[in-house]
């Protein structure tokens, strides 16, 4: 037999057994029946009424908390520790079922850590720590002991990341996964899990890719809307709270990782500046050394969200946050910085959570979101780059933010910043510096393929010359500084400067899979360092979001973006439907109806307290409003 059919046989067994493993994990009490499996395949939308008829009562009560009141109800002994988390195991192992989220199942020994947490609730009258129970999901780059981190590569399975070293196989566990660990947990290194019920979530192969797909698993759609892409890289994380198989998870974002996808799934979302939280010990697409420097390959129209080499520190990857609410992000964000995680990563920034910033910018607003007899808030908005205008959607969640804010009593400012295309086409440069060599790498492990939307973007280049990065950085720099020049220029205006920017995060609401043309609105956002916040505006509607006839594109890839909100749905490979009982023409609006709007609200860097009080106040007037 030819040694090229051994090798697929090979990557092909392995990625099958792996699933197969995964999937055992799932109590046969949890296992839908073929009927369940073939009627999920034929909905448009999972999230909400579909996934619910799989539990009972008690459990639905118990997934419809937030985060915080989840901790509060296990504190005060309304739940116990075991009760959420056998509710939030079955619900995210019928998420996986219906949706294809989940690569790694830890639901027994969290079942039997919370018994535990029970025991000591039971004998002390107190919990262990601020997220006593609460179940938390992870994008699968964070190691845990006695589990796998493929970050979807095939070559990963079984091993450290390649390195079949039996000091490290197994026995890494992330800093920021000991830090959660122990604010709940006090035996917590004899187990996998202690105060919390732990399941890593799919992501694309490579982490390189604008949606959720790899030789594991296939792809995660949108349980929203299943004609479209979750997002990616931590599309997974954003499916599971979608589906309500989570309340707060975390992921890593370059690119847009917790961005697009929350955006997307219309959940929330932190993006800190790099160094906020540890990213020790976490995994990444490139860990080995090449020639000059090891830093990610993109191709212009797949990037999205990748990951930091940690040989790259100029614009570095960040460990975010998202959750079903604002303030699951909070209790997640404040509880790590507790433990004071830069006394153990030397690369965190020793910033503790400083409430008198959360203070003072609430102050600023009454609990309805509308100004008061402070500073009302100074937001910019940025309309479009330029480059590929939003969507009819996407413009219609822009103005319904930024007319609520003003009927608030907030300013409201356009933002002009310099050109987007200057930051992209630099962010882009570094990703691509290293010609894809790592990437190949990790998959000659095993010997998969790329995915054939990745064959391109990853085929093998010289990697970039020292004296070319070193410029690219200047580059960098220079924008920079920049943007942080214009920012201040707003002060002459009316003698406040901006507080925050609110962005679209994509040019459309989610994305027809394979459509995807356009990263430039998150990837601008890292290339500055900032800090951001995403929130759900509303939804697509087929009604009111129609398309302008009249739009003459800017260019190419404007064409192709407003072709995509025009075009079908195109059904190969991606999602096995039969023929559609609602209209599916070339120019059908249904394909994007009821998705997610989404917006990003920016902040400068190291803001996160204030991005997330200024992101407390736009949804209060949103809700105020009647907008959400």
């Amino acid at each position: 037999m030819p040694e090229m059919q051994v090798h697929q046989r090979s990557w092909e067994t392995r990625a099958k057994a792996k699933v197969a493993e995964t999937n055992s994990k799932i109590p046969n009490e949890w296992r839908l029946n073929q009927p369940s499996l073939d009627q999920a395949k034929q909905m448009k939308k999972l999230s909400g009424p579909f996934i619910e008829s799989f539990l009972n009562d008690e459990e639905l009560f118990i997934i419809r908390n937030d985060s915080t009141l989840l901790v509060e109800k296990v504190k005060t002994g309304e739940y116990t520790a075991l009760q959420v988390a056998q509710a939030f195991c079955k619900t995210a192992a019928i998420a996986h079922q219906i949706n294809n989220c989940l690569h790694e199942i830890f639901f027994e020994q969290a079942l039997y850590r919370t018994k535990e947490l029970d025991e000591y609730y039971k004998l002390h009258g107190s919990t262990m720590g601020p997220l006593h129970g609460l179940p938390i999901s992870l994008k699968d780059q964070y190691h845990v002991k006695d589990t796998d981190t493929t970050m979807g590569y095939v070559g990963w399975i079984g091993n450290y990341e390649g390195d079949k070293n039996p000091e490290k196989v197994h026995k890494v566990e992330s800093q920021i996964i000991e830090e959660l660990l122990s604010l709940g947990a006090v035996l917590y290194c004899k187990v996998i899990l202690t105060s919390h019920s732990i399941l890593k979530t799919s992501l694309p192969q490579t982490l390189l890719f604008g949606e959720t797909a790899n030789n594991l698993i296939g792809r995660t759609l949108n349980p929203v809307n299943q004609l479209l892409s979750c997002g990616g890289s931590s599309g997974g994380e954003a499916a599971l709270q979608a589906l309500r198989g989570s309340t707060v998870g975390l992921g890593t974002d370059i690119g847009g990782s917790v961005r697009i996808p929350a955006a997307f799934c219309g959940i929330f979302s932190l993006k800190p500046t790099p160094g906020r939280l540890s990213y020790r010990n976490v995994a990444n697409t490139v860990r080995r050394t090449i020639p000059f420097f090891s830093v990610l390959n993109k191709a212009v129209s797949l990037f999205s969200m990748l990951l930091q080499n940690p040989g790259q520190n100029t614009y570095p990857s960040t460990v975010g946050v998202l959750g079903t609410s604002l303030d699951a992000l909070k209790l997640v964000v404040t509880s790590i910085l507790s433990t004071q995680p830069w006394l153990r990563d030397p690369w965190v920034i020793n910033i503790p959570w400083r409430q008198d910033i959360v203070d003072s910018t609430l102050a600023r607003a009454s609990s309805d979101g509308s100004a008061n007899k402070q500073v009302p808030l100074k937001l910019g908005v940025f309309w479009t780059d330029h480059v590929v205008g939003p969507q009819p959607p996407i413009l219609r969640g822009l103005r319904t933010v930024s007319k609520t804010l003003e009927k608030a009593g907030h300013k409201i400012v356009d933002w002009n910043p310099p050109s987007q295309s200057t930051a992209k086409r630099v962010h882009l440069a570094f990703l691509k510096a290293d010609g894809a060599h790592d990437i190949h790498k990790q998959l000659d492990l095993s010997g998969e393929p790329l995915i054939p939307q990745l064959r391109e973007a990853f085929r093998l280049r010289d990697p970039i010359p020292l004296l070319a990065y070193q410029d690219l950085t200047i580059q960098g720099r220079l924008y920079e500084a920049a943007y942080s020049d214009y920012w201040n220029s707003t002060v002459t205006q009316d003698g406040q400067v901006v507080d925050a920017v609110i962005m679209p995060v994509a040019p459309h609401a989610a994305v027809i899979p394979g459509k995807y043309y356009h990263t430039a609105y998150t990837e601008c956002i890292n290339l500055l360092n900032y800090s951001v916040c995403v929130i759900p505006v509303s939804t697509a509607n087929k009604d009111i979001d129609v398309i302008d006839k009249g739009y003459r594109p800017l260019n190419e890839n404007d064409r192709k973006n407003w072709e995509a909100c025009k075009s079908r749905f195109e059904k190969a490979g991606c999602l096995k439907l039969r023929p559609l009982t609602y209209p599916a023409s070339k120019d059908d609006p249904d394909i994007y109806d009821g998705a997610p709007i989404g917006v990003q609200i920016v902040a400068r860097k190291h803001e996160e307290e204030k991005i997330w009080a200024i992101a407390k106040i736009v949804t209060a007037a949103l809700k105020t409003a009647g907008v959400r």
